[in-house]
């Protein structure tokens, strides 16, 4: 890449990478709102990402061990609320996010 510019780098349009990328995180981010809405507003920041995986699995990142807990008796629903989104999910993981 030595003689591209940063600017047709930085540039969706031009960078097909870039805009890979880009469309991923807003496709997490939209679903992650999906669930954290489908849920009580005690529930509902406890979510902090979610994506599915290409076997159907749907993986939710929870902020402490006791809200991925709390979120794991709550598979209908999150299952329920992907589907309405239009994924094809059958199967719910929760995972603990790391602090920073």
């Amino acid at each position: 890449m030595p003689g591209n510019k940063l600017s047709d780098l930085l540039n969706s349009q031009k960078n097909r990478e870039l805009a890979d990328v880009l469309g991923r995180a807003e496709s997490i981010g939209a679903l992650t709102a999906t669930l954290s809405a489908a849920l009580t507003a005690e529930l509902s920041g406890c979510i902090v990402a979610a994506s599915v995986k290409s076997e159907g699995i749907l993986i939710v990142v929870a902020r402490s061990p006791a809200c991925a807990a709390r979120l794991r008796f709550e598979e209908r629903i999150l299952l329920e609320a992907a589907r309405k989104a239009g994924e094809s999910v059958n199967a719910l993981k929760v995972r603990v996010s790391h602090p920073a």
